[in-house]
């Protein structure tokens, strides 16, 4: 081929270097290896349509089942199936019964586990009953101070409360989290009154409404309450969702919601959950969060048995 002008040629070369470097530039757009997002569920708790942690876990999984570069597995019945698995992953959320239950606190074994992973710069999110750490009189406030570590704030008993109430959120922090959020009102088994690092130490609030008076008077679900420390904040906000970024690289999430499986349902609910999975993992949040929608069919899907519990 005959190359008649200077400026030819150069048209000639420059196009043959952009095409001879195309599928590298498209190789760099994916990453080399798929973060792994570990999602454990905890086994059947509680009536049917409460507690369905199996089937949001599901339902997570196919939301973000469109996220290229991420790999998401669902491990159901309150651990993981594989504890090979824990190594190599980028971040775990926790979505079961928690307290004395928590399936981290069931063996000391596995919160080295996870402990491991926090190390390393893993990431940890727990959601609704999983932010309750062990009784104090029971594991001497020592868990409290763990998920302190990995999360930023944990349930205490009698010092954090559970309400069921609609919890209004009009506005939210500039947080990736929060990214394509519209305000919205939902009720669900919102906790707050979470005690957190000492002064809220690198822990940034996301979901925060004002609790109304006779939410804060009680009855709570457990105890019932009042308590006069929860009575004596009326009028003040309170925080129902939170992240922190720790030292050590890793990121921790806390969400309180996701007592009812029917909120799932909600654009705004789901994807503040959603982008927060993206978050743990290190991705980049799209600039109108996770896209997502649900059928009815996918919310009825893989319900637990509740009647054979």
């Amino acid at each position: 081929m005959k190359i008649k002008t200077t400026a030819s040629r150069r048209k000639f070369i420059a196009t043959a270097v952009l095409a001879a470097s195309w599928p590298l530039v498209c190789h760099a757009a994916t990453p080399a290896t798929p973060k792994k997002l570990v999602l454990i569920a905890g086994k059947p708790s509680h009536p049917a349509g409460m507690h369905e942690f199996h089937a949001g876990c599901l339902l997570f999984q196919k939301c973000l089942a469109s996220i290229p570069g991420l790999e998401v597995s669902v491990h159901p019945n309150h651990w993981v199936t594989d504890e090979s698995v824990l190594e190599t992953a980028d971040a775990v959320v926790i979505y079961a019964d928690g307290g004395n239950g928590h399936p981290v606190l069931a063996d000391p074994g596995r919160r080295e586990k996870i402990q491991k992973l926090v190390d390393r710069g893993g990431s940890v999110m727990m959601m609704h009953y999983a932010v309750q750490c062990a009784d104090l009189d029971k594991d001497q406030g020592t868990s409290g101070d763990v998920f302190r570590d990995w999360i930023g704030g944990a349930y205490e008993t009698a010092f954090s409360c559970n309400p069921i109430w609609d919890a209004d959120y009009e506005k939210y922090p500039d947080h990736p989290i929060c990214r394509g959020l519209k305000p919205f009102k939902i009720k669900d088994e919102w906790y707050f009154s979470i005690r957190f690092r000492k002064e809220m130490a690198g822990v940034k609030s996301l979901l925060v409404s004002t609790p109304g008076d006779e939410t804060r008077d009680g009855p709570y679900v457990h105890p019932q309450g009042p308590y006069p420390h929860v009575q004596a904040r009326k009028g003040e906000e309170e925080t129902m969702m939170w992240c922190v970024e720790r030292p050590d690289g890793g990121r921790g999430v806390g969400f309180t919601g996701g007592h009812f499986h029917a909120n799932w349902g909600d654009d705004n609910f789901r994807k503040i959950a959603l982008n927060a999975m993206l978050w743990i993992c290190k991705m980049e949040v799209p600039a109108n969060g996770v896209q997502s929608s649900v059928t009815d069919d996918d919310m009825k899907a893989n319900l637990d048995d509740k009647q054979k519990k």
